[in-house]
């Protein structure tokens, strides 16, 4: 029987990943693979809001394995690796990890693929590949955008640890709730998320992503582009507009 490595509930709209591989959920190759199997799969179900990558045991995840850093085999794991992360790129809804423990190396380059970060309070991150003679590819790339380069580079070139609070004052880490209470501050995420229309939250990710790298009057041009010609023409943004007319719930159409 083939082993797996996560766990995987669909329920509400919010589907939850769950990373399983005892002691610390260190990403293998096929490890990798099955998360970007799964996500693949979750794509296509129009019913689902939001996924959330989470981790059982006492580590989120503590990165790739080292051995698979060889040079023979170095090609083959960033190719699977980068396969991962471009498929969490890709996903049209919010993503959100949420972290308890150790989220180093490539567990917190996983991490920060996700649109979201939520922490419990003793996670602790960091990139400590730089004691081991490498940089992470990823972090290098994605961290300027979320800290700044001066951050990014001190993050990657230090190796230091940092906790969830400080990883929430650079802006990496969106909230951060006590131990006991992740799961309740998740579940109030989530639950804001799960008021929305599966097409609307695709659109405002869509907004968000698609012009952040652009400069600001070609963004407004084609955020209003968005807006005009395609939210305004859905159904559901039609439905928000008659249910607060009449004082009710949406009855989201999903189009």
């Amino acid at each position: 029987m083939k082993r797996t490595y996560h766990q995987l509930t669909n329920e509400n709209g919010i589907a939850r990943i769950t990373l399983n591989r005892p002691k610390h959920n260190v990403l293998n190759r096929e490890m990798m693979q099955e998360l970007t199997s799964v996500l693949a799969e979750l794509k296509g179900n129009a019913d689902l809001k939001c996924v959330v990558l989470a981790a059982q045991g006492p580590s989120w995840c503590a990165g790739v394995e080292v051995l698979d850093h060889k040079p023979e085999l170095a090609p083959d794991m960033i190719r699977i690796f980068d396969a991962l992360l471009r498929q969490i790129h890709a996903f049209a809804l919010p993503s959100i990890a949420a972290v308890n423990g150790a989220c180093l190396g490539g567990g917190m380059e996983l991490a920060i693929a996700c649109d979201m970060v939520v922490a419990a309070k003793s996670a602790v991150f960091g990139l400590p590949e730089i004691k081991l003679g490498f940089f992470p590819p990823y972090a290098a790339v994605r961290l300027p955008h979320l800290a700044g380069p001066s951050r990014a580079i001190e993050i990657c070139t230090t190796g230091r640890r940092y906790s969830a609070d400080a990883m929430h004052q650079m802006g990496i880490v969106c909230d951060v709730f006590d131990d006991d209470a992740l799961e309740e501050g998740l579940a109030r995420l989530t639950g804001e998320i799960q008021q929305a229309s599966p097409l609307i939250l695709t659109l405002s990710k869509k907004a968000v992503t698609r012009h952040t790298a652009m400069a600001l009057h070609d963004a407004m041009d084609s955020v209003n582009d968005m807006f005009l010609n395609q939210l305004m023409k859905t159904e559901d943004t039609l439905e928000g507009i008659r249910s607060f007319e009449e004082k009710r719930r949406p009855e989201w159409k999903n189009r």
